[in-house]
């Protein structure tokens, strides 16, 4: 892998200038969950040249207490100080196992499939829309009491009831020039979403790892707790992590084609073709628990919709489809939920698109119809998995995604994720219990 060298930032002078006691040096494991080390500035040379060693095992990859350190490779040129406590500095990570890159890593995943692109002579550039929960402690209700209307998106009250904790975030945003534009309250009580400005894969996803660490601490600091869960209440609007798409070679936009009809061009179209062909199988990927597939295929919520796909579909500027085509040459992906990797949300996505654009699929017509009210009339199209299990296997069968994401990455991820399949139907539900205990 041709990754650039990160050693012409030195920390150490960084940290004198900046006031920075700390580094903590980040990466993301196969389960999306971010492990660090709290590295001392005094020490943070030596970290630098190499790297901090974890046990992999200890952290959700396929190793064991045998395997020797994985050494987590500090991106110098992508550190952000913390905002809210700028004495320590946050440092994402490459990881390395006997001085080669490890191929489950998610960031060394996506940074595989950001130079595929490159050697087709496209920078992807994606933004993401972060939705989450604002809830209790123990996350067993939201935190607004009064948050409760049938129809709460964008209620400009209960939006500012939690003004202290979305400004603190917003202006934490701001400072470290992410250029946020714009935060709402969502369609579910208690659940908000926050935007900033597009940039390249890899920065987007940084910047979505980060975010979550942020927008916890933020949130306990508040005496509250931020939650990304795909759906944490039944009644109520999952969290998605819709992606927006597009492709550049400089500064021009290669999926924009203002002759068509959706002012997408025909790399554009191959693209979303692609996504459409591994769409079962990204799901796996896009989302990664059980608990995503109580949030696609779901039965609308109390605010009349569940703003999530179940078929595999694209339109125009329509949002009751998997791919919505707004126009500018740009399109969102709205399969993603809240729960799925940063890095492997963008690396699996790239996957698919730019095989469609290898392979030059073709994505089929637009369908300009309502999916909530009639898809039913829709028998063409794919359905989307129902469980994670069939998600996952989608994704072992696929030779598309094996192919562009490496059997490497591909075999642990399925391993771990059915170990966690296996561990959920090991679980005996209250359900079971009040449906069979008289059968």
């Amino acid at each position: 892998m041709d990754h650039v060298q990160q050693n012409c930032y030195d920390l150490e002078t960084i940290a004198k200038e900046r006031g920075i006691r700390y580094f903590l040096i980040s990466f993301v494991d196969l389960s999306g969950a971010q492990r660090a080390k709290l590295v001392p500035a005094s020490a943070i040379a030596g970290m630098q040249k190499n790297g901090a060693g974890f046990a992999g095992f200890a952290a959700t990859f396929d190793m064991s207490p045998a395997d020797p350190d994985l050494v987590a490779v500090p991106d110098a040129s992508s550190m952000i100080q913390l905002p809210w406590k700028p004495e320590v500095a946050w440092l994402p990570s490459d990881l390395k196992m006997h001085g080669q890159y490890v191929t489950q890593g998610p960031r060394n995943t996506l940074k595989r499939l950001v130079k595929r692109a490159a050697d087709h002579g496209l920078t992807v550039k994606t933004g993401v829309e972060c939705e989450f929960f604002l809830v209790s402690p123990d996350g067993s209700q939201v935190s607004d009491e009064y948050d409760s209307s049938a129809k709460p998106c964008y209620d400009a009250s209960a939006l500012m009831r939690r003004y202290d904790v979305i400004a603190e975030l917003c202006d934490a945003m701001q400072q470290l020039g992410w250029e946020p534009y714009q935060n709402d309250h969502e369609d579910a009580n208690g659940q908000f979403e926050m935007n900033w400005k597009y940039a390249d894969a890899l920065v987007t996803a940084d910047r979505h790892v980060f975010f979550k660490f942020m927008a916890r601490a933020i949130a306990e600091k508040h005496g509250l707790r931020a939650t990304f869960m795909p759906k944490p209440f039944m009644h109520l609007t999952g969290s998605g992590c819709h992606a927006h798409i597009s492709l550049w070679d400089g500064a021009k936009n290669v999926c924009q084609d203002d002759a068509d009809a959706l002012e997408m061009s025909a790399a554009g179209y191959n693209f979303v073709g692609g996504l459409i062909n591994s769409a079962d199988a990204l799901c796996a990927i896009l989302n990664p628990t059980v608990n995503s597939y109580k949030r696609i295929n779901a039965p609308r919520t109390v605010s009349g919709a569940t703003w999530s796909p179940n078929t595999v579909t694209y339109a125009g500027d329509n949002r009751t489809h998997m791919i919505r085509v707004p126009g500018g040459g740009r399109f969102e992906m709205r399969l993603p939920d809240g729960a799925a990797n940063p890095y492997l949300l963008q690396a699996s996505i790239l996957a698919a698109g730019l095989e469609g654009i290898e392979s030059k699929r073709d994505p089929g017509k637009p369908l300009d119809i309502n999916m909530y009210t009639h898809g039913h009339t829709v028998t063409a199209a794919k359905r989307l998995p129902l469980n994670l299990l069939d998600a996952l296997r989608a994704l072992d069968g696929s030779a598309v995604l094996r192919s562009m994401l490496d059997d490497g990455f591909i075999d642990p991820y399925i391993k771990i994720k059915t170990a966690e399949w296996n561990s959920y139907c090991g679980h005996l539900t209250q359900w079971e219990r009040e449906t069979t205990l008289d059968c």
